[in-house]
């Protein structure tokens, strides 16, 4: 191992994040990689303490695809699943659904942004834009106090008033891990 792939994380010896997702997407389930992956590469809201901090990506596509870059063994198959990552992706739900419709055929945007009745500006989680369809992945900690819960009902019915959108589909994180096949004929139902 490169002695730059090694960092110091409160005293112990481990790996960079790059080498680090290298590694995941050398060895493990592609799912399980593109979640490790889209999580780095996407800024995310944390909580430390009482507080809500957004912050920046750990790292960017090139220094992994570089990382990658330096393997030989699997590194095919892994660059082609790094073609895969979205820094846009909001959840690991998020992550697994989008991969399930690219299974599945279906290409959907990502994190489209749509204007309401009202002239508000939404962001979807995934839009099939000339069919109006839109489909949500809902997860369970996201909508955890009363407010989070309110002003996910207003987005919604919100959304039911935008010219861009006919058909709003929503799948819980639990549908997109246990039961993919229903939401996939679902999707396709709606996009009829």
């Amino acid at each position: 191992m490169r002695t730059e792939d090694v960092v110091l994380r409160d005293g112990l010896r481990v790996t960079g994040v790059d080498r680090t997702l290298a590694d995941l997407l050398l060895s493990c389930p592609r799912d399980e990689a593109l979640v490790a992956v889209d999580s780095a590469l996407t800024h995310r809201t944390i909580t430390v303490g009482d507080r809500r901090i957004r912050r920046a990506p750990l790292t960017h596509l090139d220094r992994v695809t570089a990382a990658l870059g330096e393997r030989s063994r699997g590194a095919v198959r892994a660059l082609r699943w790094l073609a895969l990552a979205d820094p846009a992706s909001g959840s690991p739900a998020e992550t697994v659904a989008r991969l399930r419709m690219y299974d599945a055929g279906l290409r959907p945007e990502t994190q489209a942004r749509v204007v309401t009745a009202a002239g508000r500006v939404l962001r979807l989680d995934f839009l099939f834009r000339a069919r109006g369809v839109a489909v949500e992945i809902e997860g369970y900690a996201y909508h955890g106090r009363r407010e989070d819960h309110r002003r996910d009902v207003t987005r919604f019915n919100d959304l039911q008033q935008s010219a861009e959108v006919r058909t709003v589909l929503r799948f819980t994180a639990e549908e997109v891990f246990h039961s993919p096949e229903t939401m996939i004929a679902t999707i396709r139902r709606a996009l009829e």
